[in-house]
């Protein structure tokens, strides 16, 4: 019986007491809560109670390097976390190893964040795509994408998904275009929230995109002659009409190879450009007008034919010639011109055959000063009947003279009233007028105040190169009352007088020139002092003689 109570007794010593320190130690770890940035190092250091602790440590697939220790403590370093893991650390006491797990989460904030248009330019009415994404983000289960139009949010997504590994950080949506939605912007905003694993919230905005809108749906009109003469200057123009945004629309114009350069105008949908064009080679051409507006671009062409067709020449043998001179006017058309143009010469006979001149002979009289010889000629370009005119005034150089129409010779002033003197003679070059009385030169270019010393006999007198010509102007200055009836009278007479003249130039128009001429051009360098001195020594010779 005591062998047996001291078996028993001896087996309980053998079993440790759990009262004992050994037996109660705690193994920890530092941080209890690991968070860090991708490629970042981790300071770890694992500890333990126990008084006297035997082998410990950490267990890590990371790369580890121990920095530090004590009696009851380890520190280590762990280099370039780039994925999430699980560590142990562990310590043994008395034989007894006792361990403590360390998740280590690694995490990337969202520091680019990416908003792409597909298209950046959309026509009305088409649908588009906004997508944002982010290229490096972790951990993307705390991750949140929010997608802007202006400050406008369109559409959040986070991506609290078991299948996590299959995922994108990124959001994707897509719209039907509107005018309105011209020049909007869109953006993302990426939020990273970490506070569940000890850290703070991360948050990066993507860079503004600006969708463009536009409707482009029918092609450009030129408007432009089917003909177009060489060295000339024309204008075209190209129109697009129902495009939006009209004065975004950029506008090339071509003539051949030749590159014009148009002015632009625009009005709500419709924009259009003026070209001046000037062709310089003969034959078939092509005038192009090429739009664009964003992506698209649209030509259009048109053929057009470049002719030659300069005026006919005109032709006179004598530009001033003396009246009764007989002279030779001669139309022909200009070499360029090909094929030969048809000719028709204003008062010419019969007209010429083809490729041959037309020609007229006038005795010039004092009818023809101031008449216009024209010569037409035409010409069939493409199916269409051209017509170019050349048109030469004719000067008749003859001696002057009075006509009653033009210097009545007897006038009657009303006395008290001002008074011009009214003598205007006939002649080319045209005459210079000089009217005096008893040697004294009266003032044709200043009105007099009528008084009864006006009622005489003026002798005028009208020269130039070609000659004089003298005529007695009766002035009778009759008193207020007196001519107030004679007025009436006169007015009646007058009436009638141009009535008739009216109706006579109506039935037999012939071309006169009433009013004075120009002088040559080979008399214009005279001086009209020297024509007034000669003018007055010519009339008192003559005045020896007449009036």
């Amino acid at each position: 019986m005591e062998m047996l109570l001291f078996g028993v007794w001896a087996l309980l010593a053998l079993i440790p007491d759990p009262g004992a320190p050994e037996e109660r130690f705690e193994v920890s770890v530092w941080p209890d809560q690991a968070l860090v940035k991708y490629g970042q190092s981790l300071m770890v250091n694992c500890s333990t109670t126990c008084p006297d602790p035997g082998p410990g440590g950490i267990e890590t697939l990371l790369k580890k390097t121990q920095v530090g220790k004590g009696p009851q403590w380890k520190e280590f370093l762990l280099e370039d976390v780039t994925q999430n893991s699980i560590l142990q650390c562990f310590f043994s006491c008395a034989g007894i190893q006792k361990d403590i797990n360390l998740g280590i989460t690694v995490y990337q904030p969202p520091e680019q964040v990416i908003v792409e248009l597909q298209p950046a330019w959309v026509a009305v009415d088409e649908a588009f795509t906004v997508t944002c994404h982010v290229p490096s983000v972790t951990p993307l289960e705390n991750l949140t994408l929010t997608l802007l139009q202006d400050d406008q949010e369109l559409q959040r997504k986070n991506f609290r998904s078991l299948a996590m590994a299959s995922q994108r950080a990124e959001v994707t949506i897509s719209v039907k275009a509107q005018r309105e939605d011209d020049r909007c912007n869109f953006s993302c905003r990426a939020e990273l929230d970490l506070n569940s694993h000890g850290g703070g919230l991360f948050h990066s905005n993507s860079a503004l995109q600006v969708l463009r809108i536009f409707e482009f749906s029918q092609s450009p009109q030129i408007r432009v002659s089917s003909l177009l003469e060489v060295g000339m200057a024309e204008t075209v123009s190209c129109e697009v009409a129902r495009v939006f945004p009209a004065e975004e629309v950029m506008i090339h114009m071509f003539l051949g190879d030749q590159e014009l350069s148009p002015f632009l105008f625009w009005e709500g949908d419709t924009i259009w450009a003026n070209a001046t064009v000037r062709a310089m080679e003969i034959g078939d051409q092509e005038l192009s007008c090429l739009t664009s507006l964003g992506p698209v671009e649209q030509k259009t062409s048109q053929p057009v034919y470049v002719y030659s067709f300069p005026p006919p020449i005109l032709e006179i043998e004598e530009m001033y010639p003396l009246a009764g001179t007989e002279i030779n006017v001669t139309c022909s058309g200009h070499i360029l011109t090909s094929p030969s143009p048809t000719l028709r010469l204003q008062g010419a006979p019969d007209l010429p055959a083809p490729g041959e001149p037309a020609w007229l002979s006038l005795n010039a009289s004092e009818e023809d000063d101031g008449r216009n010889l024209s010569c037409e000629a035409s010409l069939e370009v493409q199916g269409q009947q051209l017509s170019k005119t050349t048109v030469i005034q004719l000067h008749v150089l003859y001696k002057p003279r009075f006509e009653e129409s033009g210097c009545p010779g007897n006038q009657t002033w009303l006395e008290g009233m001002e008074q011009m003197l009214a003598c205007v003679p006939k002649g080319n070059p045209t005459p210079v007028l000089i009217c005096t009385w008893n040697g004294t030169v009266f003032d044709l270019e200043v009105p007099q105040k009528a008084t009864q010393n006006h009622s005489r006999t003026y002798c005028c007198i009208a020269t130039n190169q070609l000659g004089s010509v003298s005529k007695d102007v009766s002035v009778l200055v009759e008193g207020l009352d007196e001519g107030i009836s004679s007025t009436v009278l006169v007015i009646i007479i007058v009436a009638l007088g141009v009535g008739v003249i009216t109706v006579a130039l109506y039935l037999n128009y012939r071309p006169c020139k009433v009013e004075r001429r120009k002088l040559p051009y080979r008399q214009k360098e005279k001086n009209k002092e020297e024509e007034s001195q000669f003018a007055v020594q010519q009339a008192e010779k003559h005045n020896e003689h007449t009036c």
